[in-house]
């Protein structure tokens, strides 16, 4: 027979909380014997442990139980408290010792894994698309650029919004509404081209929320010897998403034609939705359940514990740093952008792949990304662990962010070969990916406080290259060639260049 443990916990001064670790383990029960072996519960409170024995004995052809307090036995140490915290460590399943922050950076990277899928699925699905209703390249540009209508409204709004209200709010309140306007996507195309255009900004709208509010959550979570692999993990969910897009997208349409592309992608959002609501929070001060070691780690490595009541503006733009992040934003989403949004067209035209080869040649840039961008982020806190510079690492990893692509894209005239061209475009999208290891991890480093809503403006600037870039890669290709898109990238990105290591630094400039 087996004796089940239990725990036994008294009623506590009313002053302190009390808690009750059990010592004990199933017992076998002799039926012999009168007897079992005695189990130990020790509850503790904030100051004081108290010791009880139960005692299980057979007699009279019952089962009796005997509770006895043993505190005059029991000498309590400071090191006691270690040794029930370790017990309790043992006991526990992996996942409730999980760190809480790393489960608020996964949740955080599959909002921007579902962000991309939901952004790229058009790139695709515009080749069926421009087909059954007839649009010529510019008005593919117009559609493709519309998302960034409403992108470019929220990233500012979304900020402030984040960084006064706090992230968890804003950035659920950003998946479900882009969802939603995932969803309704087939409906509005099937209305008219001024109803598609509507839905497309609403959905970038919803998009345009999310980076600022991330920015915001991993600013109170994340350490800083932890920051750019975290924010290497989340940004590399983008390119996750878009690998996954791209991927699963020409199936989809082969499959069950192209409105089934924005229903299966839009759905999935709520489903996300509701693990947010339930695991995360805004900031480690309101999480009720966050093991004690953790919060006092994150109490002493990260920032921006009090919400912010006043933005000081005059302050944060008069600062030559936050300009060199927002000019080099610009440079930097030109060429990305294009390269997410055109990409598809550029096999299908100039390589002469189909719609399926498309799609998955287009995999192989945003998985590299994803490769890249971890790998970045680890060389990035490595360094940093090892004594170099912030200032340094951040400049060292733009720059290989800016050259990279320049140097790449710059060889794809000279090319032939599809299989070279597909091979320039990868290794230009993955040594892009180390700017997640430079440009987008400088508003945490510059100013923890105001994070959100620096990088609201910076991508404010890289929304805007994105609408320019995309509309206007239209208008060349109308009057020009695929070689006039690409040097008008590689151009920006060298200005970039000259800009960040001039200006940039790592160093906090604002309280």
């Amino acid at each position: 027979m087996l004796l089940p443990s239990f725990s036994l916990t008294p009623k506590p001064p009313s002053s302190t909380s009390s808690s009750t670790i059990t010592l004990s383990r199933r017992t076998h029960l002799n039926h012999s014997t009168s007897s079992f072996s005695s189990l130990l519960f020790l509850s503790h409170t904030r100051r004081s442990y108290h010791v009880f024995r139960f005692t299980a004995r057979k007699g009279g052809g019952k089962l009796w139980a005997d509770v006895k307090s043993e505190d005059e036995d029991v000498v309590v140490v400071e090191k006691s408290r270690d040794v029930l915290d370790n017990v309790d460590a043992t006991t526990s399943a992996w996942w409730d010792v999980f760190p809480k922050r790393w489960v608020i950076v996964i949740l955080c990277f599959s909002a921007f894994l579902l962000c991309n899928m939901d952004r790229v699925n058009m790139s695709i699905a515009i080749l069926p698309m421009s087909a059954e209703y007839n649009w010529n390249p510019s008005t593919v540009g117009l559609i493709q650029s519309s998302f960034f209508w409403g992108y470019l409204l929220t990233q500012i709004a979304g900020g402030i919004w984040a960084d006064t209200v706090g992230g968890k709010q804003v950035l659920g309140f950003g998946v479900i509404w882009w969802s939603i306007a995932t969803i309704l996507t087939p409906v509005a195309a099937k209305l008219g081209l001024p109803f598609l255009l509507v839905a497309r900004a609403l959905m970038g709208i919803g998009e345009g929320v999310a980076m600022p509010a991330m920015n915001n959550i991993l600013s109170k979570w994340v350490p800083v010897a932890e920051r750019s692999r975290s924010l290497a993990l989340v940004y590399s969910g983008m390119y996750l998403g878009s690998v996954t897009g791209l991927a699963f997208s020409p199936f989809l349409i082969h499959q069950y034609g192209w409105p089934s592309v924005f229903y299966s992608f839009g759905s999935l959002g709520t489903v996300w939705f509701s693990l947010w609501l339930s695991k995360a929070h805004s900031s480690p001060l309101e999480d009720p359940e966050l093991r004690p070691e953790e919060r006092k780690l994150l109490a002493n490595n990260s920032f921006s514990k009090e919400p912010v009541k006043a933005i000081p503006w005059r302050l944060i733009l008069s600062k030559p740093p936050v300009w060199a992040l927002i000019v080099s934003h610009f440079c930097h989403n030109w060429g990305t952008f294009i390269l997410l949004t055109w990409m598809p067209t550029y096999y299908n035209q100039v390589l002469k792949f189909n719609l399926t080869e498309s799609g998955l040649f287009c995999v192989l840039p945003w998985f590299t990304m994803a490769l890249s961008a971890n790998l970045g982020g680890w060389i990035a806190d490595t360094l940093v662990s090892k004594g170099v510079s912030v200032t340094t690492v951040r400049k060292i990893m733009q720059t290989i962010g800016f050259l990279g692509p320049a140097f790449f894209l710059t060889q794809l005239s000279h090319i032939n070969s599809p299989v070279m061209a597909v091979l320039c475009m990868t290794c230009s999208q993955g040594t892009d990916a180390f700017s997640q290891s430079g440009l987008y991890s400088n508003h945490q480093d510059i100013a923890p406080r105001y994070s959100g809503i620096l990088l609201g403006l910076s991508n404010t600037a890289g929304v805007l290259a994105g609408v320019l870039g995309t509309a206007a890669t239209g208008y060349i290709l109308q009057h020009g060639s695929w070689d006039d898109v690409f040097k008008v990238s590689v151009g920006l990105y060298l200005v970039g260049t000259v800009v960040w290591n001039l200006f940039s630094t790592g160093e906090k400039i604002i309280e």
